[in-house]
C-alpha cells in the first residue's frame, strides 16, 4: 500500500516558509515579564524547545498595548524598546533550526488580573492595574473587573495597536504572526453572543459580530509581508450550556474560517472555550481535534490541532488522517522540552539533533542546521 506523504515529521510549506516538521510550541503565558519586556526566562523557555526539535516556536500571547495584558506580568510588543530582547530570542531559535512565531493579543474584559499562581483578583490602579475594555460592559466573572464598552475611536486605536505590533514583530525577526481570537479574549468576545450584546453594526447577527475581528485581521495581513504566513487562533465553541442562550459554536467557526481564508489567512489554530465560567468541556485525550478536522474539511483551510495531545502515535495519526496540518503542543512540551526528539525515535522517523547533542542520538542522525527568515 502507498503510504501517505504527510506525517508528523514531514515538512509543511506555508507561503515562503517551510517548517521542518509538524510540531509547534503552542503559545503559553509565562507571566514573567516586567513592563512587557522579555528576559532570560523567555530565552531559556523558548530556546529549549527549539533545541528539543520543534519546527516552530510560538511565544506566549504578546500584548499589543499595556491595557491588552491579562496580568502585569504579560509579555509585550507595544513599544520599540521591546524589540531587542525579542530579537535575541528569535536569533537563538533560528540558530537552532526552529522558525519563530509570536501571538498578537488583546485580553479585553479578562485584563488587569493577578498572575494565576496567586489568588484570582482584579489588580487595582493603585497596584498598577488598568481599566479593561470589551464589546459590551459585561464581566467575565465576579472576580473580574467590569469592562468599558468600546466606542469607535477606541476600536480604531486597537486596530492601530495591532498594526504597530505587527511591524515590531517583523523587526524582531519573527517569521510568522498568529492573531489571538480565542479563549474569551477581546476578539473572541466580539464573536460570541455571550459577551457581545451590542446593538450597533458590531453586534447581533453573525455578520456583525465577525466585523471587528476581521477588521483587525485584514489590517494585520496588510501590514505583514505577503511572503510570510499569518495564523489565527480561534475557540471553535464556547462549550456553553443551552440555558445561557445563543453562543459561539462550530458551525459559526466554520463560517468564520471561510472568511479567514478569503482574508488570506494561512492556517486556523483550533482551540475551544474560555469565554464563560459556566462552560462544560468534555476534557479527554485529543478532545478538540474533531473541531480542527471539521474546519479543515468544511472551510478548506489548513488547521492546527491542540489540546491533550501527548503521545507521538496520536499526533502522527492526526496528521496522517488529515485532521490537521500542524500539531501544537503545550503542557506536554512543558513536561518534556525534548518531546520531538523522542517522538522521532518512537515513530522511526529521521530528525536532526543539535550538534552538541548528536553523540546521544540513537542511530544515524544529521546535525541541526540554522534557518533564516525567507526574504530577510
Amino acid at each position: 500500500m502507498t503510504q501517505p506523504t504527510d506525517h508528523l515529521f514531514a515538512p509543511l510549506k506555508l507561503r515562503s516558509l517551510t517548517l521542518p516538521n509538524r510540531i509547534a510550541v503552542s503559545p503559553m503565558c509565562e507571566y514573567s515579564s516586567v513592563d512587557g519586556f522579555a528576559n532570560d526566562w523567555h530565552l531559556v523557555h523558548l530556546g529549549s524547545r527549539a533545541i528539543g526539535g520543534a519546527g516552530l516556536v510560538l511565544t506566549e500571547a504578546n500584548s499589543v498595548s499595556p491595557e491588552a495584558r491579562i496580568t502585569p506580568g504579560d509579555l509585550g510588543i507595544w513599544k520599540d524598546e521591546h524589540i531587542p530582547e525579542l530579537k535575541r530570542i528569535t536569533t537563538f531559535l533560528h540558530q537552532h533550526g526552529a522558525y519563530a512565531g509570536t501571538q498578537l493579543a488583546h485580553a479585553g474584559r479578562k485584563a488587569s488580573m493577578s498572575v494565576p499562581w496567586k489568588p484570582a483578583r482584579t489588580v487595582p490602579a493603585s497596584e498598577g492595574g488598568w481599566q479593561p475594555v470589551a464589546p459590551s460592559a459585561i464581566r467575565f466573572d465576579e472576580v473580574y473587573p467590569l469592562p468599558t464598552s468600546l466606542d469607535r475611536a477606541s476600536m480604531d486605536k486597537i486596530i492601530a495597536d495591532f498594526v504597530a505590533a505587527t511591524h515590531r514583530a517583523l523587526a524582531a525577526g519573527f517569521d510568522l504572526v498568529e492573531i489571538h481570537a480565542a479563549h474569551g479574549y477581546l476578539l473572541h468576545e466580539f464573536l460570541s453572543p455571550l459577551s457581545n450584546q451590542r446593538t450597533d453594526e458590531y453586534g447581533g447577527s453573525f455578520e456583525n459580530r465577525v466585523r471587528f475581528p476581521l477588521e483587525i485581521i485584514k489590517a494585520v495581513r496588510a501590514a505583514w509581508p505577503q511572503h510570510l504566513p499569518l495564523f489565527v487562533r480561534i475557540s471553535a465553541t464556547d462549550w456553553a450550556p443551552e440555558s445561557l442562550g445563543p453562543s459561539w459554536d462550530l458551525p459559526q467557526s466554520v463560517a468564520f474560517s471561510k472568511l479567514l481564508k478569503q482574508a488570506e489567512i494561512d492556517l486556523v489554530d483550533v482551540s475551544t472555550g474560555g469565554n464563560h465560567p459556566a462552560q462544560q468541556i468534555p476534557v479527554g485525550s485529543g478532545y478538540q481535534v474533531h473541531h480542527s478536522d471539521s474546519i479543515r474539511r468544511q472551510a478548506e483551510i489548513p488547521t492546527a490541532a491542540v489540546g491533550m495531545i501527548t503521545e507521538p502515535a496520536q499526533a502522527d495519526q492526526i496528521i496522517r488522517t488529515g485532521q490537521a496540518d500542524l500539531i501544537l503542543l503545550a503542557r506536554e512540551l512543558l513536561r518534556n522540552p525534548y518531546w520531538p526528539l523522542h517522538a522521532a525515535a518512537v515513530l522511526h522517523q529521521s530528525t536532526t539533533w543539535p550538534v552538541q547533542y548528536v553523540r546521544s542520538a540513537r542511530g544515524k542522525t544529521e546535525p541541526r542546521q540554522p534557518v533564516s527568515t525567507p526574504g530577510a
